[in-house]
């Protein structure tokens, strides 16, 4: 084919053109457009907040009647305890329990039907079980669930030599756990949602729906149906109470002291009821 055939196509830029070893490094090229979009968006969002999580004392290291008391709680309510995540507390024995113990006893609770996910925070032996069962530590989650009385006793500053002081050490502490404002919820809480009410009491206007919680630190106030979770006095106020105009909690707890809703007389159910703690036991009754 002679060269008389051949015909001259103009030349079309490519991003290879602009790249060409012949062009100034500097020279920008106007007929180039380049969009560049960086995405700055996280994949996932981190937070901390209150969780409602079963805290398990162990006052006896009996393996089979720990499993067979909580086998019982999850048939009694299954809605409730039913695959429930809960921390393994060893505070309460006399010596922490050997690695084969631990793992028999997570073992049985899961049998049981719950799920334990951690151990409460304790010693430096109960940090080197969490390690060994591959479970995490809940720094001071114990502490929720105990008097503040109890948090406050190591204080030699009560033995110096000024006895008017004495007696007031507690009262500083009681006004700090209620100085603050309530918190007022206007809307209802819904499933799946937690409202927490820290260091004061905490005020519903609506409902707490089913599978709902209401936390506080002191009293909780409900104005309409409780078909949640209360619990009142989560970090150990025994002075605390549970109010609501009716009645049918899945779950109240006053210092960590609950009942579920089967254990509650079916007469108060749908009423207006208090709850309230009395030398350890949990009372309920109707609001006349």
């Amino acid at each position: 084919m002679g060269s008389r055939h051949l015909r001259r196509c103009p030349a079309r830029r490519t991003l290879a053109a602009a790249a060409a070893p012949g062009r100034a490094a500097g020279a920008p090229d106007r007929n180039l457009r380049v969009s560049a979009v960086v995405d700055y968006a996280q994949a996932g969002e981190l937070k901390f907040g209150q969780v409602g999580i079963a805290n398990l004392r162990v006052r006896t290291l009996d393996v089979a009647q720990l499993a067979a008391e909580m086998r019982d709680r999850v048939q009694r309510a299954p809605n409730l305890f039913a695959r429930a995540a809960v921390v393994l507390d060893f505070g309460g024995l006399s010596q922490v329990p050997a690695v084969e113990e631990a793992r028999t006893l997570v073992d049985g609770l899961r049998d049981a039907g719950v799920l334990p996910v951690a151990l409460a925070y304790g010693t430096k032996e109960i940090e080197a079980l969490s390690q060994q069962l591959g479970l995490p530590l809940l720094a001071k989650f114990r502490a929720q669930y105990e008097p503040a009385t109890q948090a406050a006793t190591p204080a030699p500053a009560a033995v110096e030599p000024a006895p008017a002081k004495t007696p007031s050490a507690p009262a500083a502490t009681k006004q700090a756990t209620s100085a603050g404002p309530g918190l007022m919820q206007t809307s209802p809480v819904r499933s799946g949602q937690q409202v927490y009410a820290e260091n004061r009491d905490l005020t519903v206007l609506s409902a707490v729906g089913a599978g709902a919680e209401a936390i506080a630190d002191g009293s909780i106030h409900i104005y309409g149906a409780l078909r949640g979770r209360a619990l009142a006095g989560a970090q150990g106020n025994e002075e605390a109470r549970i109010f609501c105009r009716e009645f049918h909690a899945e779950l109240v707890a006053v210092a960590g002291h609950y009942k579920v809703l089967e254990d509650i007389p079916a007469e108060l159910r749908g009423k207006p009821v208090q709850v309230w703690l009395e030398k350890g036991q949990l009372k309920l009754a109707a609001l006349d």
